[in-house]
């Protein structure tokens, strides 16, 4: 199991492919990436337990991970390379034609370590749910993660799977939400207009935790405790709470950098805050 102190060096490195993956083709979504990237690290470094090769694309007797917020594909292609699943060096083929690393996860292209298409919003949860039933058909003890982004819980569909889930007492199910109240076209208050989200799983059955996505030992210490909680006849839920852009000053806090690309002295300087001593692809 890694440190703290090796851990953030994961996640510095992870920013640093998350800015330079976008820049290089002026395309993608770096903000939720870069509050997601803390996350991300400690599932894959010391919480999940699979096998990167060969990957196992059914996931029998191991963990298998969803991304339901599909966009945020940079840090999740990062933190697969940086696991093992793939050379780091395809990272810069990110959203290129005959790319595997596609703007969206998918699963034609083959790329190790993808289970579903995903970043049509709202559908993850219920696949994950789906996955977490097999594994109980298939008397597969291990554990279904998902992560899910808070503003796409304004999809109904989510809260049909939540309701589903909790009835069906889907304990091997860990869900997290990326509680960084914000989406694309602004803050999830002025949007939609909610912001507790502890009551309403409650009220649908879910075991809920807290943690702090941006803090490496926090997030270590919330999906640890989700996993000794799943089995206890409750779907897990963890309210992450994260920053938009974390780790890259101009971009914290802001939905304008849902989807944008930093230019070329935005690059540098994003990359002058996260230094790492793994090296750049």
């Amino acid at each position: 199991m890694k440190t703290a102190e090796e851990l953030n060096n994961i996640v510095k490195q992870v920013r640093r492919d998350i800015v330079r993956m976008v820049h290089a083709v002026q395309s993608g979504h770096p903000g939720g990436s870069l509050g997601c990237a803390e996350y991300f690290t400690v599932l894959y470094q010391n919480i999940m337990n699979y096998s990167a090769v060969p990957f196992n694309m059914d996931g029998k007797n191991e963990d298998v991970f969803v991304l339901s917020n599909g966009h945020i594909s940079p840090v999740f292609y990062s933190t697969l390379a940086h696991a093992g699943f793939f050379d780091k060096n395809e990272l810069a083929t990110f959203r290129k034609l005959d790319s595997r690393l596609q703007g969206h996860p998918a699963t034609e292209e083959g790329l190790p370590g993808i289970r579903i298409a995903s970043g049509s919003l709202g559908q993850g949860l219920s696949v994950a749910i789906g996955m977490a039933q097999a594994k109980k058909l298939n008397n597969d003890d291990q554990n279904v993660y998902v992560l899910m982004g808070d503003g796409e819980l304004q999809e109904g569909q989510n809260w049909e799977a939540i309701m589903y889930a909790g009835h069906n007492k889907v304990d091997n199910l860990i869900a997290t939400v990326d509680f960084n109240k914000q989406q694309i076209d602004g803050s999830i208050v002025d949007i939609m207009g909610f912001t507790e989200l502890r009551s309403k799983f409650e009220a649908f059955g879910w075991k809920v935790l807290e943690m702090n996505g941006n803090d490496v030992t926090s997030v270590q210490e919330g999906l640890l405790s989700a996993k000794e909680n799943a089995g206890n006849g409750q779907p897990v839920v963890i309210v992450m709470s994260t920053e938009m852009g974390n780790g890259v000053d101009f971009m914290m806090g802001s939905h304008k950098w849902h989807g944008i690309p930093p230019n070329d002295e935005q690059l540098e300087e994003a990359l002058s805050q996260n230094i790492s001593s793994l090296g750049d692809y």
